[in-house]
């Protein structure tokens, strides 16, 4: 069975995930549907904005590489594509996140961390 790709999500750097919040809510028209202190997960309709605390430090800088979250269903079939292309390693497999996912990552080459997901 052939993976199906379901959507994109961007993650857009923060300073005060409770500030972007109220301003996704109030001038873009999102929901919150997940939020601890460093990360929020904002929703209208089948669109979603994940929010990234970031230090803005040398060692965490708010504007740095970006990262994208590619949503699927069937995650196996890709993730052993991505392994047989060289693209990552077996162990980068977390299957049963804490967040209710199965995913692995990789970085391009200007540092963009992508992610390939499968809700669980």
């Amino acid at each position: 069975m052939e993976t199906e790709l379901l959507e994109i999500s961007p993650v857009m750097p923060s300073q005060n995930i409770d500030r972007d919040i109220e301003w996704y809510e109030k001038h873009v028209g999102f929901q919150v549907i997940h939020k601890d202190k460093m990360y929020a997960v904002l929703r209208r309709k089948n669109l979603f904005i994940h929010l990234q605390w970031h230090a803005d430090t040398k060692e965490d800088p708010l504007l740095g590489g970006s990262v994208i979250k590619i949503f699927v269903k069937n995650l196996e079939p890709i993730f052993k594509e991505f392994v047989e292309r060289g693209t990552i390693k077996p162990e980068k497999l977390r299957l049963n996140t804490d967040w209710k996912t199965n995913e692995f990552g990789f970085y391009d080459l200007n540092n963009n961390s992508i992610f390939i997901v499968e809700d669980i």
